[in-house]
């Protein structure tokens, strides 16, 4: 079989998931750059590249495939990069940036006419970034969006579907258009109205204290996405502009459509709005992964008295289950208090939950 050479432009946390999933296939030779040496470094030490390099000729001179999987403002200004560079002649080049139809187009325009480009986004990710968080896995039954331009060759949209294959991520396609909306509505939107409830929680804890003291627990649970990148999410709404200002105007008018029910004290359009979000809601995938990253979490009520957390600990380390995180809530002396345990993947934390089952513990996720 012919080898391959894939270029990952940017190895953190999505490049080495996807350079850990190339490696899968014996023959593929993975180059891996980034503009400091030690990200490399640590890459080459964790075995996720073949070799590493700071400079971008060399990294993309032998490549088939080239992933720009740096965040979204380094995308666009790779792109016109490569543009007078030394390529293959059937080069493909693909990123994994979460808004696409900016970088389509700026693609289109800047890159030349003898590469095929592919927007990409594969909707994974973790609490944890850099290179040593990566995993084989982390794709894996995740939804790896195409979106190819009009006049895209389609043998060319095959050739990166079968390779992505690697991921074992499900591979969909659309057009650029369409996936903004989408991410916009059901990923982008959400970091805003997390961090938006934050900002203003904030602002009355100022007035009064007691916000913050009673605001931990399911509050920073709702809330948990305001802790993301404040530099990268500042991108992804100025590349993401338009369908993020036409999804605010709608929840604006959705929001005042709330106000004047409680204005008018009607309790049964009260009660039929929190319906229909309930049973949309429940309507949803369980245990797929979507847009949103899933909280891989479990409960376990624990007797409160010393060595039962190190107990658990051990039975998962026993059996090779790893956690992220541990966190004691409402722990009071002489009642059952709760442990929550985050796993790093949805099938450790079913793992952990039939063996701590076994052992008699109450175990249950957050529904």
């Amino acid at each position: 079989m012919k080898k391959i050479t894939i270029a990952v432009i940017g190895v953190g946390l999505i490049g080495g998931s996807i350079a850990l999933s190339m490696r899968r296939d014996p023959n593929i030779r993975v180059v891996g750059y980034d503009v400091r040496q030690e990200p490399l470094d640590k890459a080459l030490t964790l075995g996720v590249i073949h070799a590493g390099t700071t400079d971008l000729q060399t990294a993309v001179r032998e490549a088939n495939v080239i992933f720009l999987a740096s965040p979204v403002e380094q995308i666009v200004a790779t792109l016109p990069l490569l543009k007078d560079m030394e390529l293959q002649p059937d080069v493909i080049v693909t990123d994994v940036g979460s808004t696409k139809s900016g970088i389509v187009r700026h693609a289109v325009e800047v890159i030349s006419e003898r590469v095929t480009f592919i927007g990409g986004h594969p909707m994974a990710g973790s609490h944890k970034s850099g290179v040593e968080a990566a995993s084989d896995r982390l794709l894996e039954n995740a939804y790896y969006v195409l979106t190819p331009a009009p006049g895209t060759p389609p043998e060319k949209v095959e050739r990166l579907t079968e390779l992505l294959s690697l991921t074992r991520a499900k591979v969909v396609q659309m057009d650029a258009d369409t996936h903004d909306q989408v991410v916009g509505a059901v990923s982008h939107f959400p970091h805003v109205l997390a961090s938006a409830l934050v900002n203003l929680v904030a602002n009355y804890d100022e007035e009064n204290a007691w916000h913050s003291r009673l605001a931990a627990g399911g509050f920073r649970d709702i809330t948990r996405i305001a802790s993301s990148n404040p530099r990268m999410w500042r991108d992804v709404l100025l590349q993401n502009r338009e369908p993020l200002l036409k999804i605010a105007k709608d929840w604006t008018k959705a929001l005042e459509d709330v106000i004047e029910l409680v204005e008018e004290g009607d309790p049964e359009g009260i009660e039929r709005f929190f319906q229909t979000a309930r049973d949309f809601r429940d309507g949803l995938p369980e245990r797929k992964t979507g847009a949103l990253p899933p909280l891989n979490d479990l409960y376990i009520d624990i007797p409160d008295h010393p060595g039962e957390i190190g107990r658990i600990t051990t039975l998962l380390g026993a059996k090779q289950i790893n956690i992220t995180n541990l966190q004691i809530r409402e722990t009071r002396e002489d009642i059952y208090g709760a442990l929550r345990i985050t796993f790093h993947s949805q099938e450790e934390m079913e793992k952990g939950e039939e063996l701590l089952r076994f052992f008699d513990y109450n175990v249950y996720r957050r529904p």
